[in-house]
């Protein structure tokens, strides 16, 4: 009687622990599955650096990783925006880089460091003529940015990163500009002023390369033959369904990927090694991502599962990423040949996300004006 007693007890004792094992990866997976598919505006924004003041005409900040990062980057907190250039000097814990535009932060101030440059529409910021107008999608309109140009045969369509904006394609614009390419830069669901998806979540580029598939017939409906696709980080994983699902990818002639997403499982571990968070725990994640955005991860693995249609490719990565692998460009490059994918690679050393334009101008210049001359005749 005792040891059948003990036996219950023990069974009880297991369940309870089963349980609250249980909730707690819940509780776990349900946290990431948040900072993954909840829109930047529905998250806190985050100012990890510290501005410390004016030293002549250089901005100080406090030294970290991102604040002496080379080249040319910008700087915002709440209520302003700076753009700064490399780094002039970095002692004793201070970093100083010239102050190339804006006013500086008040010393103290809480700041992020961007790749975005401009804060503004491509009149604003870059002098170029262009048209606000809004793409006919399955949710409701979007707004975009059309900047003409000579060629009226091939549109480059610009797909922003996750909580990104349109505005993180500028820095490219006049080149494409200058190679007589007409740019429509997009937004997508869930971007502010943009219909939402009907749960309020992002899927990751399971749905939002609808938005992308309604851009690529605005451009047809306006004489475009062929499209280039240029996509961000996120944006990558967008362009990689839209190519795979799409009835309009036959339209697309190149594809440029800037730190893209290729494999959303390699992005997670990463970014659970970044939070000090165990990458066992990455397969939880994606369950209660998956079930709350019906998700299926598996298909965005361009290696294992690659589009149909594999147009000229040009993929560029910073060996430094801490946001999305550079490995998963690696893997790509790797098995391109194998998968009869004309695929160029492009890593630039010391280049965090996003940053390789920002990092090693003309290293991404060169390359992207070569691969467009030879991809689709763009002039140089």
């Amino acid at each position: 009687m005792a040891r059948r007693k003990i036996i219950r007890i023990t069974a009880t004792s297991l369940l309870v622990l089963l349980v609250l094992v249980t909730a707690a990866l819940g509780g776990v997976g349900w946290y990431y599955s948040n900072e993954l598919l909840k829109p930047a505006e529905a998250l806190p924004q985050r100012y990890p650096e510290t501005a410390l003041g004016l030293a002549g005409k250089n901005l100080v900040l406090a030294e970290s990783k991102l604040t002496t990062l080379r080249g040319t980057f910008g700087v915002v907190w709440p209520g302003g925006a700076a753009k700064v250039g490399d780094v002039s000097s970095n002692e004793a814990g201070r970093v100083e880089r010239p102050l190339l535009d804006g006013t500086a932060p008040p010393e103290g101030t809480k700041v992020r460091i961007e790749t975005d440059l401009y804060d503004g529409n491509p009149k604003t910021t870059l002098g170029l003529v262009y048209s606000d107008v809004a793409i006919p999608g399955e949710l409701g309109d979007m707004p975009a940015w059309l900047v003409p140009a000579s060629n009226q045969d091939t549109w480059v369509i610009t797909v922003h990163g996750r909580g990104a904006s349109r505005e993180e394609a500028l820095r490219v614009v006049p080149q494409l500009h200058g190679a007589g390419l007409p740019v429509l830069l997009i937004t997508y669901r869930n971007d502010p002023g943009v219909p939402k998806s009907p749960d309020g979540l992002y899927h990751l580029g399971d749905t939002e390369w609808h938005d992308v598939e309604a851009a690529i017939h605005y451009a047809q409906g306006q004489g475009a033959k062929k499209v280039v696709l240029y996509g961000w980080s996120m944006g990558g994983a967008i362009i990689g369904q839209t190519l795979a699902r799409s009835s309009s990818a036959s339209a697309v002639s190149a594809v440029v990927l800037d730190s893209p997403v290729t494999n959303w499982t390699q992005t997670l571990n990463l970014q659970a090694q970044n939070r000090g968070v165990p990458t066992w725990l990455t397969p939880v994640a994606e369950v209660v991502s998956g079930w709350r955005a019906d998700i299926d991860f598996d298909r965005f693995d361009l290696v294992a599962n690659p589009p149909a249609l594999k147009p000229p490719t040009l993929v560029v990565h910073g060996s430094a990423d801490g946001t999305v692998p550079a490995q998963s460009s690696r893997d790509l490059a790797a098995a391109a040949n194998g998968l009869g994918w004309p695929l160029q690679y492009v890593e630039i050393p010391g280049a965090d996300h996003t940053s390789g334009w920002n990092v090693a101008t003309d290293t991404y210049r060169g390359a992207l004006g070569d691969f467009l001359t030879r991809s689709i005749g763009a002039k140089p």
